[in-house]
C-alpha cells in the first residue's frame, strides 16, 4: 500500500507540472561597487514547462506588451515617458532545456541582439542546513560560478530542478539563492499557473557566438557604446489613418548617448564577475 502511495502522489505531482508554472521572483542588486547604499530591486518571472523554461525581467514583458498596444492603436500619441517607467536592468532573458542541459543566454548590444550557450558546469555542494522559507521546507547549497560564491535554498516539495538565472540543477526548485557578499538575492514571492510559456516576438537576427565572444563584444561596448550601432533613443511617436510617423532629434541622440554612458559607470559590479 505504501508503494502504491508513492507512485500515486508522483503521478499527481507530473501532472501537477504538466501545464506552465511562472515563478515570480524578486532580485535585488548592488550594481555599483561605490555606493553600497544603492539598492535596486525588480521582479523577474522563471515561466516553466516538463520540457524547459525561460526566465526574464517582468518590465520586458510589460515592455512588449505596451509597443503591441501601440502597433494596434495607430492613432493618437505615444506617450514616451511610459516606456522610460519600464527600462530594466535585467536586459536579458535564459532559456533551459531540460532534455539536453543547454542554457541560453540572450541580450542586447547596442541594436544587436546576441545569444550564447552557457559553457560553464554548476557543481553544486549540498549542505545539512535547512530552513524554512515561506511555505517551503528547504535545504541549502553552495556552489562557485562566474567568480562568485552562491547560496542556494531548494524546496523538494517542488518537483523541478530550476531556478532564477542561470541557477538549475538541484533536486528541487531553488527558492532563494544569494552571493556570499550580498550583492544580488533572487526569493521567491508568487507561484501561479499560466497557460503557456511567454514567447518574445523576435526583431531582426540573433547573432549566435561563443560566451567568450559575447563577453568581448560586452567590453568594448560598456568602454565606448557610442562605437556601436545604439539602440534608439526616446523618440516622440504620432499617426493617424496613414501610419506611424517617427521624430527624432540631435539633442535627445546626445542626451541618451550620455545619459547610456553616465548608467555604464554605475554598473561596476556585474552579477557575473568572471
Amino acid at each position: 500500500m505504501k508503494k502504491i502511495t508513492i507512485i500515486a502522489l508522483a503521478f499527481i505531482s507530473q501532472i501537477a507540472f504538466a501545464q506552465t508554472t511562472r515563478f515570480i521572483y524578486q532580485l535585488t542588486m548592488k550594481q555599483d561597487s561605490t555606493d553600497q547604499n544603492n539598492i535596486k530591486t525588480e521582479m523577474a518571472y522563471l515561466d516553466a514547462t516538463p520540457e524547459k523554461s525561460v526566465f526574464y525581467g517582468e518590465k520586458r514583458l510589460q515592455r512588449d506588451s505596451l509597443i503591441a498596444k501601440m502597433r494596434e492603436t495607430r492613432g493618437g500619441s505615444f506617450d514616451r515617458s511610459q516606456m522610460q517607467n519600464l527600462r530594466s536592468d535585467i536586459d536579458f532573458t535564459i532559456e533551459k532545456d531540460f532534455k539536453t542541459g543547454t542554457k541560453t543566454y540572450s541580450s542586447r548590444i547596442g541594436r544587436d541582439q546576441y545569444s550564447y550557450d552557457e559553457d560553464r558546469p554548476m557543481d553544486w555542494k549540498i549542505l545539512s542546513e535547512t530552513a524554512k522559507i515561506g511555505d517551503y521546507k528547504t535545504q541549502k547549497a553552495e556552489t562557485q560560478f562566474a567568480g562568485r560564491t552562491w547560496y542556494a535554498w531548494f524546496a523538494t516539495d517542488i518537483p523541478i530542478q530550476d531556478g532564477p538565472y542561470k541557477f538549475a540543477g538541484l533536486p528541487g526548485l531553488i527558492v532563494k539563492i544569494e552571493d556570499a557578499k550580498g550583492d544580488y538575492s533572487f526569493d521567491l514571492k508568487e507561484t501561479k499557473k499560466i497557460s503557456s510559456p511567454t514567447v518574445f516576438e523576435q526583431r531582426g537576427n540573433i547573432i549566435k557566438v561563443k560566451r567568450t565572444v559575447f563577453n568581448q563584444q560586452l567590453e568594448k561596448f560598456q568602454k565606448d557604446p557610442t562605437s556601436f550601432s545604439p539602440p534608439s533613443p526616446p523618440m516622440s511617436m504620432s499617426g493617424n489613418s496613414g501610419g506611424m510617423r517617427v521624430q527624432t532629434n540631435p539633442t535627445q541622440r546626445k542626451e541618451f548617448e550620455q545619459r547610456m554612458k553616465d548608467e555604464l559607470k554605475t554598473k561596476n559590479n556585474p552579477i557575473e564577475l568572471k
